[in-house]
């Protein structure tokens, strides 16, 4: 995110985009790794389903179909490859920009905990913790887009009460409140160079003089969640449920080291340490589910959940030293997730699963496909198995594959905010897996 400064950007990561997960798993920044089970139907009919209480991360109004206690732990491993092919880059003045090209990944580990408590035959009590948003993506501070980015993480922690009503035994509600928190670290190279030429600072060279920003921020934010699940026949199920966006307003510090050449201590104090604010929003969702069992062993199960990723909008960061705000246009379109999936029981202590998924970008333009998010369409294939060696405890293991789609990126050096991170095209490979482990007691 850039601030103007005579006729020239002045680079600043902005405080509201941060996280600590793949994005290469879902679309946007969004995180679905709540569930094993889920996963392992690629997350069909995770709206209806009421299989233990993991589900109450997709529908609350799953866990007053659950008679017993119980409790489950998740932790997922995501592991993305990145590749960015025929990578140009030159600076707002024409001058090439140098560097590598990034090929490698970016892994991270997503845990997940549910607990529902049986309070009496209407009301059921749940708790999960998770995380429905992060983001990572790291690069080498030398590669060719290092003005644009080097760092990105955000991490987000939603602690989630839940309350369900089951009127009826074919159909239960249910509402929660989400407590959310979220911390953001980006940083990014600062063309010095190019800065200290569009001023005719003398010795000054666009593309090798280059500086460092930092930029930390975190803040609790709040919404809800809703669902409602209803039984139509004894062997066919469906679930809505909306979960709310969170407004946050990001508080933290900007650092910069100057380049070595001392262009920076030339520019009046325009690259001092500061304080800052930026509001970042986690949109809402909406999504709807089925599930049908067809006979004793075989079960199956369709899903579809909108996004509302237009809420990412303009970002607008504000300095504490009255340095003018910074403004980026990220232009993201909602999006649609669609799903099949089916269970099939082997004996009593095997079920196994698969799914298939399509997962839109919300990111159609290629000036806006940044090295921060390098999101493209996804197709995912899902398989999945829970063994059962106890009556009341069971272990699922899943595993999910994500093509993507190839992403074009052309970031000018015209367009707002890119005046002094200049211009940068290529096209970006990306491919993922997804490992999940779930555990789950019932008492």
């Amino acid at each position: 995110m850039t601030v103007k400064y005579h006729g020239l950007a002045r680079p600043f990561v902005t405080i509201a985009l941060a996280a600590s997960v793949g994005t290469a798993a879902a679309s946007g920044f969004q995180i679905r790794e709540q569930s094993a089970k889920a996963l392992g139907n690629a997350m069909a009919g995770a709206t209806a389903n009421a299989e233990d209480v993991s589900y109450m991360a997709y529908n609350p109004a799953t866990i007053g179909r659950l008679p017993e206690n119980q409790l489950t732990g998740n932790l997922s491993y995501i592991d993305p490859e990145l590749e960015l092919s025929r990578a140009q880059a030159s600076t707002a003045l024409g001058t090439p920009i140098g560097g590598s090209t990034p090929e490698g990944d970016v892994n991270a580990a997503v845990p997940a905990l549910a607990g529902k408590w049986r309070l009496n035959e209407k009301f059921d009590l749940g708790l999960g913790v998770y995380s429905f948003w992060g983001l990572k993506t790291d690069y080498n501070r030398a590669w060719i887009g290092r003005y644009h980015a080097v760092d990105t993480n955000l991490t987000t922690v939603a602690i989630n009460p839940v309350l369900a009503f089951k009127p009826t035994p074919q159909f239960s509600v249910a509402g929660g409140l989400i407590a959310q928190y979220a911390d953001a670290r980006l940083t990014n190279a600062i063309d010095f160079g190019t800065i200290g030429a569009a001023q005719g600072i003398p010795g000054a060279s666009p593309g090798n003089q280059d500086g460092f920003a930092r930029v930390t921020g975190d803040d609790w934010g709040f919404g809800f969640n809703l669902g409602a699940l209803y039984e139509l026949t004894p062997t066919t199920r469906i679930g809505i449920a909306y979960r709310s966006k969170v407004e946050h307003t990001l508080e933290g510090n900007a650092r910069f080291d100057p380049d070595q050449a001392g262009i920076a201590n030339t520019l009046g104090g325009a690259f001092n340490d500061t304080g800052g604010k930026a509001d970042l929003t986690t949109p809402a969702t909406a999504s709807l589910g089925v599930l049908h069992q067809v006979n004793k062993r075989l079960a199956l199960m369709a899903e579809v959940q909108w996004t509302d990723w237009s809420e990412f909008g303009r970002l607008v960061v504000e300095f504490d030293n009255n340095t003018p705000n910074s403004v980026t246009d990220n232009d993201w379109n909602d999006t649609w997730f669609a799903s099949i999936g089916a269970s099939y029981r082997l004996t009593e202590r095997w079920l196994l699963r698969g799914g298939l998924a399509y997962d839109q970008t919300p990111i159609p333009d290629p000036r806006h496909r940044t090295p921060r998010i390098p999101g493209s369409d996804r197709r995912w294939i899902a398989l999945g198995a829970t063994y059962s060696p106890l009556a009341n405890f069971d272990i699922t293991g899943s595993w999910v594959h994500v093509f993507l789609n190839d992403a074009e990126s052309n970031l000018k050096a015209g367009d707002e905010g890119n005046s002094a991170r200049g211009n940068l095209t290529g096209t970006y490979e990306v491919a993922a897996d997804v490992f999940s482990l779930q555990a789950g007691w019932r008492f």
